[in-house]
């Protein structure tokens, strides 16, 4: 983005769409105050619906002639239209040069990033290894009396599993690294990228179920936490808007109450004055069930971006011992964001400490994962058994997500 443009909303959106435009193969000039002087060619007037030669405008005030852009009109959608699939899918190859040295105490790392209530655990080794990350990204809208928009995402390593939520983001917000933002152009990733060693062994990358299943389980959790402020200014307002309807029908219906019982019984006014009374309570809950529909919160979610990062290691390989069972694991200590990676619960895909390891598969879990069974009672690990109870067999709730995938 030029610096020019940096530092307020009009002018980011203007170098977004500079950029992009230049990248479509039209020739684009900047204008005051705020604008752009496009020259199109064919795909792109067909795309955006403007002519050969047209102007773009930003600001509050337009160069003359211009079109005003903005994220409130259909402006976003055109230009996803002509984006199509571009910049929905980019590598990066990060070199390790000197910064992938093994951790000098990996004792004491493995300490702090493995927290297990009820098992023990041993680390066997630590070796060089290369990983792969794939980090979605989606965007969520919410919608209710007012409507918000935010960015989640969801980074998984496809070797051990791990979510590394703050070790992607100490690596994808490090000054220096582009990995196709988006806020910026589309990226073909065409630009040179470091070599893998040829005795570099990459884990597979996950087939599309698996990764829609981790999504399914890992996205609630972090779309809980972003709409939590917004839910909370929600009920504030419905609260608000609630003990203001209530404090207006109560104050007319107790004025006809009084009305009425100062009337003889059978007396057409006091009659009237009760039908009154009905009538305030009827409007009342009409307005209640108003109220309920104009706060009801419409929540969408739309993936946006993948970006698969390939990048050194060092991997830790871990016995997990549970009474007389034990079972191998491993984690990455990632040496740019110089932190080893928890693992992530089996069944929730919950970053959460401390873990529980389940009596049947070892599966390292979080307390809500090991719950008792609504039916029966009987506690059991929902990384064994994620449909169904092994007793009852009475279904396991699970979020229901419509993702757009």
């Amino acid at each position: 983005m030029p610096p020019d443009v940096q530092g307020h909303e009009p002018g980011r959106m203007q170098g977004f769409v500079a950029s992009l435009l230049r990248h479509q193969g039209a020739l684009v000039e900047s204008i005051e105050p705020e604008g752009l002087e496009v020259l199109a060619p064919a795909q792109v007037q067909a795309a955006l619906g403007v002519a050969e030669l047209s102007r773009l405008g930003f600001g509050a005030n337009l160069p003359p002639s211009a079109q005003r852009v903005g994220i409130e009109s259909d402006w976003l959608g055109r230009f996803g239209g002509l984006l199509g699939s571009q910049g929905r899918w980019n590598r990066r190859v990060l070199p390790g040069s000197g910064t992938a040295k093994a951790p000098a105490d990996p004792e004491r790392l493995l300490g702090h990033a493995l927290v297990l209530d009820n098992a023990t655990f041993r680390l066997l080794s630590v070796t060089p290894a290369w990983t792969r990350y794939l980090v979605l990204d989606f965007r969520a809208s919410a919608v209710s009396d007012d409507k918000r928009d935010f960015m989640l995402r969801v980074g998984a390593n496809l070797a051990t599993g791990a979510l590394p939520d703050a070790a992607l983001k100490a690596i994808i917000t490090a000054p220096g690294f582009d990995g196709g933002a988006l806020d910026g152009p589309p990226s073909d990733g065409a630009e040179s990228e470091p070599m893998l060693p040829q005795d570099a062994e990459l884990p597979l990358i996950w087939d599309r179920p698996r990764v829609l299943d981790l999504v399914a389980r890992a996205l609630p959790a972090r779309l809980d936490d972003a709409l939590a402020p917004f839910l909370k200014g929600m009920r504030r307002r419905l609260g608000r808007d609630q003990d203001r309807l209530h404090a207006y029908h109560n104050d007319l219906h107790l004025a006809a109450m009084r009305r009425a019982m100062t009337l003889p019984e059978g007396d057409a006014m006091r009659q009237r004055e009760q039908q009154r009374c009905e009538a305030i309570e009827r409007d009342y809950r009409a307005k209640l069930d108003d109220l309920a529909r104009q706060y009801a919160t419409r929540v969408s979610v739309e993936w946006v971006q993948t970006l698969e990062l390939v990048m050194p290691v060092h991997r830790f390989a871990v016995q997990i011992r549970r009474r007389k069972a034990d079972r191998l694991i491993h984690l990455d200590w990632n040496p740019r964001a110089r932190r080893l990676e928890s693992p992530a619960c089996e069944s929730t895909a919950s970053t959460e400490r401390p873990g529980i390891v389940c009596d049947d598969a070892l599966h390292i879990v979080v307390a809500s994962a090991l719950m008792p069974c609504q039916s029966c009672g009987r506690p059991f690990c929902r990384a064994c058994h994620p449909a169904h109870c092994p007793k009852c067999h009475d279904r396991v709730s699970r979020h229901a997500s419509v993702l757009g995938l």
